[in-house]
């Protein structure tokens, strides 16, 4: 007897572990159909990107996103401003600390980190992308592998106050129209540009664009350059860019030569300068100093053609994923989430004031330059941004030479050779 009274406990309690693991499973099968929720291991994403701008806000926006999804941390790792994007993301890879999210600017960049990268073709995302969204990051085979970070310009931002107090009724769109401009604004006691030559990427890319981007045909000039048959002396644009240069070192508050990003956008806001050759990514900073500040975009004119009234706009940045990633499910899930959620929505168009590149976000809540570019871009009066068809590297030489020059310690025509050698050496 007792030993069948022992028998019938050993199958009771045989009976309970099994339908407790039975249990079990069921509820762990239930937590991971109900996704952010549950207690089940927490992950870790590394994001590691270069807008500065928006350093803040993302963080903010991070908080919120692990709110909704207490299982998985995101951790910002932000490069950028006047430090070297590209050469950091080397690093991290080189050390092996390689980031689950990070930034591709597509073309040429996509070529040299499509290894690491995950085909993002098939997300629930990539059917609202706009056409202009999808061209950097996707390959010759059709896959995308970049979500676009949003739409922006630059151009010439201006004090739209500056310019009623120096008597300029009508906003220039040509070279001679800001030349006169210039003289107005100087005549009224007022420094016409907060020029920031002292950043690379402000005038080795940003500027240095303007002469390809008003080609007849950018890329065909661009493939010249790469076979020998263009080059940048004789070009008429690349020839045009000297008095661009001209006017804004020698009408510049302080030393344009040695101007940073931070100084040269708090001196505008500041009204310490009418005009600064920027995009509406300084929106935020400039309306932080100045809440009052009443401003717009002038185009970047070369000459007095008709189509000089033309602003860059492009994509500035795309958002990848490292294929070799641990938690790569994770990470899509963030991106899916920044776009698809209402909160997501939100802080891309009015924290971040960043125009969508998608479309089935509103673009709501943009500032005056956000605004701006929108309306260049609804005329379809824009120009592409080329930089990304360049050798790598070519924009920090570009940027070399063009302080050179202004400088005054070569010519214009030593400049024109200079550019042609960097090309030349990298392509």
């Amino acid at each position: 007897m007792k030993k069948l009274m022992l028998l019938g406990l050993s199958m009771l309690l045989v009976l309970g572990i099994l339908a407790g693991c039975n249990s079990n499973k069921e509820e762990s099968s239930s937590e991971g159909n109900n996704e952010g929720s549950g207690d089940g291991e927490v992950v870790t994403l590394n994001l590691f990107q270069f807008k500065v701008e928006i350093a803040d806000q993302l963080q903010a926006m991070i908080k919120e996103f692990e709110a909704e999804h207490p299982n998985i941390k995101v951790k910002l790792e932000t490069v950028g401003g006047g430090a070297d994007y590209g050469a950091a993301l080397k690093a991290k890879f080189a050390s092996g600390e390689e980031p689950d999210i990070f930034n591709n600017g597509g073309f040429k960049e996509l070529e040299l980190w499509k290894e690491h990268l995950a085909d993002l073709s098939n997300e629930p995302w990539a059917e609202h992308v706009l056409p202009i969204g999808k061209v950097p990051t996707t390959d010759a085979d059709g896959k995308l592998y970049g979500m676009p970070v949003n739409l922006e310009g630059y151009g010439f931002i201006y004090n739209k106050d500056l310019f009623e107090k120096a008597g300029i009724t009508e906003t220039p769109k040509t070279l001679s129209e800001l030349q006169d401009a210039v003289k107005k604004l100087e005549a009224a006691g007022i420094k016409a540009f907060s020029a920031g030559y002292g950043e690379w990427w402000v005038i080795g890319q940003h500027l240095f664009n303007i002469p390809f981007a008003q080609q007849d045909d950018p890329v065909a000039f661009i493939e010249g350059l790469n076979d020998g048959s263009t080059k940048f002396a004789g070009n008429e644009q690349f020839s045009q860019l000297k008095e661009v240069i001209d006017l804004e070192v020698k009408n510049g508050v302080g030393n344009p030569i040695t101007t940073d990003y931070n100084t040269q956008v708090t001196l505008f806001a500041s009204g310490e300068a009418a005009m600064l050759q920027q995009g509406n990514w300084t929106e935020n900073m400039i309306t932080e100093i100045n809440p009052d500040m009443n401003m717009g975009f002038l185009p970047i004119p070369l000459n007095d053609e008709a189509d000089a009234d033309l602003l860059p706009v492009g994509v500035p940045n795309n958002w990848v994923l490292n294929k070799n990633s641990e938690h790569l499910e994770e990470a899509k899930t963030f991106l899916n989430w920044m776009v698809s959620s209402e909160t997501g929505k939100r802080y891309i168009t009015e924290e971040f004031a960043f125009i969508p590149a998608f479309d089935n976000i509103e673009a709501s809540g943009l500032g005056d330059l956000g605004q701006s570019i929108l309306e260049y871009s609804k005329a379809e009066k824009t120009i592409p941004w080329t930089w990304f068809r360049w050798p790598d590297g070519a924009n920090k030489e570009f940027a070399a030479t063009i302080q050179e020059y202004a400088a005054g310690k070569i010519s214009y025509e030593e400049a024109l050779e200079k550019f042609q050698a960097t090309w030349d050496n990298l392509k």
